[in-house]
């Protein structure tokens, strides 16, 4: 009892919900305001990790850089796939109305084109480095440098999420065109550029968690699929399209896991995960932060 009360476990399980909350606003983001079912946001995350390891490797880049690289790259990817593919999709009245379960097999089919072509170009063996290793204690809590470092800038950069959609008129303009977009279109927002900039945006976020990631595990290209998954409970618990309830349930579920494998043991955290996953879209669909749709 008193390690579960401990100010250590408390740590890691904010850590985890800043990660896991990093990941799914960017996936909230590109589906509240575009409809799209992007599976392959986890294969995001691995570029991200990617960009990191052969930026320390060949150039001594401290994953700091990696962060910004990162962002840039995977915002030029969601550019060229938003422009060469889903703003044809969208300008089709027909094909926008089924563009939403279509989108979950165009995401699949660039996850498994992804995870191949990295296959192919660094192989699947793991890889890893060490960056910032030295333990620092405070408050009771010992911590290396690069979880300090992951936890500050994924938890810096929800936070500032937060607040931009809240205070500032493009977050207003992004807002109205999650919860009414035919009618932020009637009342003047811009809704291709709030489209474009989302869709960058949340490819963005996937590739800096993909860096912060790589400091604290090995990485390959198949390691996305657990942090989509992830992403999508996130999302699930506080409802689609719900950004700001995503944050508050990505900490519900870095404490539910941290604390569930603290009671049980590592090997269940699949099942956790699964199992939250499961019995919310059983016994609320709406989502546990949602609200139900009469």
């Amino acid at each position: 009892m008193s390690q579960l009360l401990s100010s250590q476990l408390l740590f890691a399980a904010l850590m985890t919900g800043a990660l896991y909350g990093l990941i799914s606003l960017g996936l909230n983001l590109v589906y509240g305001t575009l409809r799209l079912l992007n599976v392959a946001h986890g294969d995001l995350v691995m570029i991200g990790a990617y960009i990191a390891y052969w930026a320390i490797t060949l150039a001594g880049a401290p994953p700091v850089v990696s962060i910004f690289a990162a962002a840039a790259i995977c915002a030029a990817l969601a550019w060229l796939v938003y422009r060469g593919l889903f703003r044809r999709l969208l300008s089709n009245p027909e094909i926008a109305r089924r563009l939403e379960s279509n989108s979950l097999l165009i995401f699949f089919g660039l996850s498994i084109i992804l995870q191949n072509v990295f296959a192919l170009a660094f192989s699947a063996s793991p890889r890893g480095y060490q960056y910032w290793t030295e333990v620092y204690n405070f408050a009771g809590v010992a911590a290396t440098g690069n979880r300090l470092l992951a936890f500050g800038v994924a938890a810096g950069i929800c936070i500032a999420i937060f607040l931009f959609l809240r205070f500032s008129v493009f977050g207003l303009s992004v807002r109205a065109l999650i919860e009414r977009p035919e009618a932020a279109a009637v009342v003047g927002v811009n809704v291709e550029r709030v489209r474009t900039v989302c869709f960058c945006a949340g490819f963005a976020m996937a590739g800096i968690a993909g860096v912060l990631i790589s400091q604290t595990q090995q990485i390959n290209p198949f390691m996305g699929f657990p942090f989509m998954i992830s992403a999508f409970v996130v999302i699930i618990l506080g409802g689609l399209g719900n950004i700001i309830a995503g944050l508050v349930a990505s900490l519900l579920l870095g404490v539910l896991e941290t604390y569930g494998v603290a009671l049980t043991s590592a090997s269940m955290r699949s099942v956790l995960i699964y199992g939250v996953f499961i019995l919310i879209l059983v016994i609320r669909p709406q989502g546990l932060l949602g609200r139900a749709v009469r």
